[in-house]
C-alpha cells in the first residue's frame, strides 16, 4: 500500500466512513432504548410519581423532533462533519451529566442536551454516508447503518437491564461517555471535509418558532389537564394559544418559499394518511413500552434485568418481521399489511390489558410479541406508502415530514400513556380501592387507551388511505428519508 495516497483517497475509505456513522447510530438507538429500563429506577430514585419520570423520555423525544430538521440544514450551509462531531461531542457530554444528575429537574435538562447532541448526529448521518459511498455500494452502506441502528433498539433493554441490576441507573449514561470521546476523536480525523454550501435552501427559523411551542403546549395539556380539568380556564386558554400558534404556522407555510412542512403535500391522501397512521402506530408502541416497565416493577415486582429481558421481545419480534413485511408488500401492495398489522399491535396492548397480579409472566410476553410483530408488518409498507404517493422532487421534504410525524408519536404516546395512567389512578385511588387494585386497574385503562390508539389507525389503513399503487423508489430517493 502506498502510503504516498491521502487516506481519504485509499481503496475501501467510504466504509471507514460508514462504520465512524455507524457508532454514531448504535450509541444513539442503544440510549433510546435502555431508558425504558430504567424509568421505575429513577422513580424510586428521585421519589417521583409517574408523571414527573415521563418527562425524561418526552424531553429528550421533543428536542430531537423540533432540532432534526433545522440541524439538516444547518449543517447542509455550515458542513456535516462540523455537527457531527461536536454532536458526539455534546452527546457524551449530556450523558455525564445525566449520570451526575441529583434531581429530576436536573436529569430533564441533561436529556435536552443530550438530545441535542442525538439531533445533530442523526441530521447528518445518510447524508455523510451518501456523499462518502460509491452509488453501486449505497444501498448497502445505508443497510449497515440502518442494522446498527436495529442492533442498538434491540439489546439496549436488556443491557440497559443487565447494568441497573449490577451497578445502578446512573452507569446506564456513563457508558455513553467514553463511546462519545472515541467517536468524536474519530469523526474528526476519519470523516471528510465537505463543502460548505452557504446558498443552501434557508431554513424556516419562524415556522419551527411557530411550530415547536405549539407542539410542547399541547403535551403539556394531555400531561396536566386531568389535574387542573379539562374545562378549567387554564387549559381553555393553553388550547387556544395552541389553535393561534398552529394557525399562523399555517398561514406561514402557506407564503413561505421554503416551508418547514410543504402544505400541498398533505392534500395527498396516501401521504397525510399514512402519516397518521404512522403517528399513531409509534403512540401505541411507545405508550406501551413506557407503562410496562412499571407494571413489571410495581405489580410483579420484577428485578430490572428480568424487565430488559421482557422488553427486547418488541424490538426483536419487529426486526424480524419488518424485512418480511417489506418483500410481501412489494407483491400484494400495502392496505393488507399495514391494517393488519395495527390490528395485531391493537389486539397485543388488549392482551396486556388482561394482566393482574397472578398473571403468568407468558401473558406480558404474547402481548408484546403481537405488538412487535404488528409494528414490523405495518412500519415498511406504510413507509413505502408515504414516500411512494410523493412527488419526486418532493421526497426529502416527504422524509423529513415521515420522521416528525414518528417522532411526535413517540412523545405523544408517551404522554398520553401517562395520563391515562395517573388520572384514573387518582380516581381509583378515592373510591377506596386498594394501592395494588388502584394501580393494575389503571394499568389495565392505560394499555386499553393504547389499544384505541391502534384501532383507529386500522380505520385510518382500510377506509382512509389511497388505493393507488405507489411507484418504486430508487435508492437515491429512500436515502432521503432515513
Amino acid at each position: 500500500m502506498d502510503t504516498k495516497i491521502p487516506f481519504h483517497e485509499r481503496k475501501g475509505y467510504h466504509w471507514v466512513v460508514v462504520s465512524t456513522v455507524c457508532i454514531g447510530a448504535f450509541m444513539a438507538a442503544l440510549d433510546a432504548s435502555i431508558i425504558n429500563v430504567a424509568m421505575p429506577a429513577l422513580s424510586k430514585s428521585f421519589s417521583s410519581g409517574m408523571d414527573m419520570v415521563e418527562w425524561v423520555s418526552i424531553a429528550y423525544l421533543l428536542t430531537l423532533t423540533s432540532l432534526l430538521t433545522m440541524f439538516g440544514s444547518l449543517s447542509d450551509r455550515l458542513g456535516r462533519k462540523l455537527f457531527y462531531t461536536i454532536g458526539f461531542a455534546i452527546f457524551g457530554l449530556g450523558s455525564g451529566l445525566c449520570g451526575l444528575a441529583s434531581t429530576i429537574p436536573l436529569l430533564i435538562s441533561s436529556r435536552i442536551l443530550q438530545a441535542i447532541g442525538a439531533a445533530m448526529l442523526q441530521a447528518n448521518s445518510i447524508a455523510i454516508i451518501t456523499s462518502a459511498v460509491p452509488s453501486a455500494s449505497l444501498g448497502k452502506a445505508i443497510g449497515i447503518q440502518g442494522s446498527a441502528q436495529a442492533i442498538g433498539l434491540s439489546i439496549g433493554p436488556a443491557v440497559g437491564g443487565i447494568i441497573i441490576a449490577n451497578f445502578g441507573w446512573r452507569v446506564i449514561f456513563y457508558i455513553n461517555i467514553p463511546v462519545a470521546i472515541i467517536g468524536t476523536l474519530i469523526a474528526s480525523f476519519i470523516l471528510p471535509r465537505d463543502k460548505t454550501n452557504p446558498h443552501s435552501t434557508p431554513f424556516d427559523y419562524l415556522g419551527a418558532v411557530l411550530f415547536t411551542p405549539a407542539l410542547i403546549l399541547l403535551l403539556i395539556i394531555f400531561k396536566s389537564g386531568y389535574k387542573v380539568g379539562w374545562l378549567s380556564p387554564t387549559t381553555i386558554m393553553e388550547f387556544m394559544t395552541v389553535v393561534i400558534l398552529l394557525s399562523l404556522f399555517v398561514f406561514r407555510e402557506k407564503r413561505c418559499v421554503s416551508p418547514m412542512i410543504n402544505l400541498n403535500l398533505l392534500k395527498i391522501k396516501a401521504f397525510t394518511s399514512g402519516n397518521i397512521s404512522g403517528l399513531l402506530s409509534y403512540s401505541l408502541m411507545f405508550g406501551i413500552i413506557f407503562l410496562l416497565p412499571f407494571y413489571l416493577d410495581w405489580v410483579l415486582d420484577l428485578p430490572s434485568l428480568y424487565i430488559g429481558l421482557i422488553l427486547t421481545v418488541v424490538s426483536l419480534a419487529m426486526f424480524i418481521m419488518s424485512p418480511i413485511s417489506g418483500a410481501i408488500a412489494d407483491r400484494i401492495g400495502t392496505r393488507v399489511l399495514t391494517s393488519s398489522g395495527m390490528a395485531i399491535a391493537a389486539i397485543g396492548a388488549i392482551v396486556l390489558s388482561t394482566l393482574s397480579l397472578r398473571s403468568s409472566i407468558y401473558i406480558d410476553l404474547i402481548g408484546l410479541l403481537l405488538v412487535g410483530i404488528g409494528m414490523g408488518m405495518f412500519t415498511p409498507p406504510n413507509n413505502s406508502s408515504v414516500m411512494g404517493s410523493a412527488p419526486p422532487e418532493h421526497v426529502g421534504v416527504a422524509g423529513g415530514i415521515l420522521n416528525m410525524s414518528r417522532s411526535m408519536g413517540m412523545s405523544i404516546g408517551v404522554a398520553i400513556a401517562g395520563t391515562i395512567y395517573n388520572s384514573y389512578f387518582n380516581s381509583f385511588n378515592r373510591i377506596n380501592y386498594t394501592l395494588m387494585t388502584a394501580r393494575i386497574l389503571s394499568f389495565h385503562v392505560g394499555f386499553k387507551g393504547m389499544a384505541l390508539m391502534g384501532i383507529i389507525a386500522v380505520l385510518i389503513c382500510v377506509f382512509v388511505h389511497d388505493r393507488t399503487v405507489t411507484k418504486k423508489l430508487s435508492t437515491r430517493e429512500i436515502v432521503s428519508f432515513h
